[in-house]
């Protein structure tokens, strides 16, 4: 069996600035343009039976203003018509209104448990539609924007089970067959597994094809699912159509699919692999692990051997767990036993008494560390000399006591570390996987429409632009840009709702739930002569931070950047907001 490559992600020294001295606010005003829409925005609220928190992220944080990557200034929304409408900008001061570009063929507003309608723009000719009731347009669109060659014609229409939405999708040309490889999104109720949220996350990655020029019809070719436990931050397919990415907090497996005897036995192994093998707790002089054992387990089935710094476990002739433990342990009192609840409990004596264990077995992650709420109590008491329940009133004094007041919610991180994957496109097996530990993620944004989208990481107080390349198997991820203390400055804006910046890198933007847009421009020169009189140096350059203001009381709904401009989406309006002016 093949094991994934463990890697990491190389960050570019010369991208970023030491001696980068913080934003500064512009007063500049910001030219904003409003356009009032014919009919509101097809917005689809989340029911009373989405509650969780990945129905959440998946579907009640949902971008509803679209962005065409292979044209410049185009954008796309959705209305409660059922009217896919465009806006393209040449002229901010020309702005004409949204126009309607297709209409979706069936009345969705009658579907109870809908989603909203979702739009990708797979290729320069191609776009990927779903109107939110689990059904899945092609539709061939000739050159978008050209008003002699554009027309909107469905080219496969399909029922593909629960509704769903599109993350991503691709356009692939081999040997005169055209397909087009798409990945869709369910959060669905799990039948079997109630523990948790009693919901998973499946990724279906559907492939629809047109064997050869003569044959007009496109047909599924191939359908997989990948599930998982979390909403994947980023999820993308490879240009070649050879693999797939992900970003996600908790692990994606693959799940094969029209079997459904074989899939709920499928379901039954992934959550046995799922539930850890052992779970141990320790206190100041020993350790005990507890295994739980198949039903009717005899002792006779079982063995334990104990050596100094080794143990090994065999059931019915089968090595259950076998390593070096992290310390030694005196191996002649260690003892174990099997208890009514048919599960194995061993006791192991420390060597070392008050020697605190950070894992039972060295490497092995099969096991689940279970924290003694009087050990925790313990541990707080011992370090209460590191805190202080008051402000620190003279914080030059040696060794000041650290304030957990200062602490800010940028200088917090997720307990649980997320992963980047990357699968193969034919097994769905992992061939690559980055732990990117406390790199909190935080958008994503399409650089090269050719390419797969970047992904915006954070990296201590900076915020680092990766582009994947597929092909180069050396540096799979290269670092394009830098957004100096970005990744500090944006944990400090808690009603941030999205997150973007230009595919030219030039600046960054987040916007609130309401109202308010914040803009981070990359270090330009300075026109003036600035001095840092700390320093006693002068300043050639400064970064500016801007904030607009939107004339409405309607919550945003979608946000899009270009190299140009931002456009934001409200119910009943779309604001445009100029970010390169001319000087």
């Amino acid at each position: 069996m093949e094991v994934a490559a463990n890697c990491s992600l190389r960050v570019k020294r010369p991208l970023l600035d030491p001696r980068f001295e913080g934003y500064k606010l512009s007063l500049e005003p910001l030219p904003c343009y409003q356009l009032e829409l014919d009919a509101a925005v097809a917005e689809v609220k989340l029911r009373d039976d989405q509650y969780t928190l990945e129905h959440m992220h998946a579907f009640g944080m949902y971008n509803y203003l679209h962005c065409d990557s292979w044209y410049q200034d185009s954008v796309y929304y959705v209305d409660n018509l059922g009217r896919i409408m465009n806006l393209t900008v040449m002229l901010d001061t020309a702005l004409g209104k949204p126009r309607e570009v297709f209409r979706l063929p069936t009345d969705v507003t009658a579907y109870d448990n809908r989603l909203c309608a979702s739009v990708h723009f797979t290729s320069s000719t191609w776009v990927t539609l779903s109107d939110g009731t689990g059904r899945l347009y092609l539709i061939e669109t000739g050159e978008r924007g050209n008003s002699a060659s554009e027309k909107w014609e469905i080219m496969f229409n399909e029922e593909l089970g629960n509704p769903f939405v599109i993350i991503h999708s691709v356009s692939l040309l081999k040997a005169e067959e055209h397909s087009i490889a798409t990945l869709l999104l369910r959060v669905e109720k799990e039948e079997l597994d109630m523990k948790g949220s009693g919901f998973f996350v499946s990724l279906e990655w559907v492939t629809i094809s047109k064997k050869n020029k003569d044959n007009k019809k496109y047909e599924i070719i191939k359908r997989d699912i990948l599930r998982g436990k979390s909403v994947p931050n980023y999820a993308a397919i490879e240009p070649d159509g050879n693999g797939l990415m992900i970003v996600s907090y908790k692990s994606f497996t693959s799940i094969p699919v029209g079997q459904d005897v074989e899939e709920n036995k499928d379901e039954d192994m992934s959550d046995k692999i799922k539930e850890p093998l052992y779970y141990w707790q320790q206190t100041e002089d020993d350790l005990t692990a507890t295994v739980r054992l198949p039903e009717g387990s005899a002792k006779e089935d079982v063995q334990v051997q104990f050596l100094p710094d080794r143990v090994t476990i065999v059931l019915k002739g089968q090595k259950l767990l076998e390593g070096s433990l992290f310390s030694s342990i005196d191996h002649e009192s260690s003892t174990w036993i099997i208890k009514e609840n048919n599960s194995l409990e061993i006791s192991f004596i420390k060597k070392n008494e008050g020697l605190t264990w950070p894992e039972l077995v060295v490497g092995d992650k099969q096991g689940e560390y279970i924290r003694d709420s009087a050990q925790c109590a313990a541990i707080a008491e011992r370090l209460m000399h590191l805190t202080s329940e008051e402000l620190n009133p003279n914080p030059d004094k040696g060794k000041p006591p650290c304030n957990a007041q200062e602490l800010e919610e940028c200088d917090i991180f997720f307990e649980e570390s997320s992963s980047l994957c990357r699968f193969d496109g034919n097994t769905l097996k992992t061939t690559h996987v980055v732990n990117l530990g406390s790199n909190q993620y935080l958008f994503s944004v399409v650089v090269d429409p050719k390419e797969m989208p970047g992904f915006c990481l954070r990296h201590d107080v900076d915020a680092l632009l990766w582009q994947p390349h597929a092909s180069s198997q050396q540096d799979m991820w290269e670092q394009i840009a830098t957004f100096n203390a970005l990744g500090y400055v944006q944990a400090s804006k808690r009603d941030k709702k999205f997150f973007t910046c230009a595919p030219d890198y030039s600046y960054a933007a987040l916007c609130e739930c309401l109202r308010r847009v914040f803009i981070y421009r990359q270090p330009a020169p300075m026109s003036t002569v600035l001095y840092n009189r700390k320093e006693g140096r002068q300043v050639g350059q400064v970064a500016k931070q801007q904030v607009a203001s939107l004339e409405t009381n309607d919550p945003i709904l979608g946000f899009q950047a270009t190299n140009e401009r931002l456009f934001v989406l409200t119910t009943r309006n779309l604001f445009l907001i100029k970010v390169k002016t001319e000087h």
